[in-house]
């Protein structure tokens, strides 16, 4: 199975130069049914990377731009009288599909918001008075830029626990820039086959769940997740005035889930504590909610999980 994500992210790669965390995110989500928040700059080929899945996968790919007046409808869908035949049709909103992006989430209000991830729940669509079951597989690619907070609506803590991962992308490497100037100039991008299909992703799920996770590495993940906590427990006193709240339950279950789909990318059939320190950044960087004092001396979640990191022991 590993060759399998071997040529999926060789198909990704003839397009995308650099962004390996990215990729690999795209790829946990889809084997694990987790949804995906990436947070960079405009410009970082977020759009181009989950279109290439799509294409490596023959998938379906949409894309909606999140904006201020956008209404759940624009997302879902919407049931529209049709004068000819005196009845309401269904026309189907972009939430029908494999791979969505949500470009920029967190320029629409809660409404849309909600009614967005109303869908990564529950899998399924209601318009009118119908249900829809949404296709599997179904990934949400949610991004948000971190610079502009003009006009924007933050996702509340509770709406980003949904997310399974959250991935930051930061700028290329000075060479992979210069490799990507250098393709787009001479319109050198080579053309991506589908790889896999529908059968490869489901047959990757039941893998994923036959990846061992030794009883000493389950502990590991849940001490990470208790000290965000309770840090005074594990001799992190200093850390306590900065959280208001640790990570949730579902953190725990995302890590467990995130930590077998790495390892199986990394062609193992059991996790070690790498694959968790590896991942635990993209899992639980949203979960932890820091206060006003953690702002004010300018402490971030990855500060706060790196400190942990450092200090639990390793099984």
């Amino acid at each position: 199975m590993h060759s399998v994500i071997e040529s999926i992210k060789k198909e990704v790669k003839k397009v995308i130069v650099g962004h390996d965390r990215l990729i690999d995110s795209m790829i946990v989500g889809l084997i694990t049914e987790g949804h995906i928040l990436v947070e960079g700059v405009p410009g970082l080929a977020k759009t181009t990377a989950i279109n290439s899945l799509a294409k490596a996968l023959g998938l379906n790919f949409k894309r909606v731009q999140f904006t201020p007046d956008l209404l759940p409808s624009d997302i879902v869908g919407v049931e529209i009288y049709d004068q000819k035949n005196g009845e309401f049709k269904v026309k189907y909103g972009p939430v029908f599909t494999n791979l969505l992006l949500a470009d920029e989430i967190n320029r629409a209000p809660a409404k849309v918001q909600s009614a967005l991830l109303e869908v990564m729940q529950e899998k399924q669509v209601t318009i009118g008075d119908q249900t829809f079951k949404i296709d599997r597989p179904f990934l949400v690619l949610a991004t948000q830029n971190p610079v502009e907070q003009e006009g924007t609506y933050p996702l509340p803590e509770a709406q980003l626990d949904r997310f399974m991962l959250k991935t930051i992308v930061g700028y290329n490497t000075i060479d992979e820039e210069f490799e990507i100037v250098k393709r787009i100039a001479d319109n050198k991008f080579e053309k991506i086959s589908q790889v896999a299909g529908k059968e490869e992703i489901e047959n990757l799920k039941k893998e994923v769940l036959n990846v061992n996770v030794d009883d000493a590495v389950l502990k590991y993940m849940l001490n990470i997740v208790f000290a965000t906590r309770n840090p005074q427990d594990y001799g992190l006193k200093e850390l306590s005035e900065y959280i208001e709240f640790g990570a949730s339950p579902r953190g725990s279950i995302d890590l467990y889930k995130a930590s077998k789909a790495i390892a199986l990318i990394r062609g193992k059939d059991y996790v070690t504590p790498y694959d968790v320190a590896e991942i635990v950044g993209d899992v639980l960087r949203h979960r932890i909610i820091l206060n006003y004092k953690a702002e004010a001396n300018d402490i971030k979640s990855d500060d706060i999980l790196k400190k942990i990191l450092e200090t639990i022991k390793l099984p």
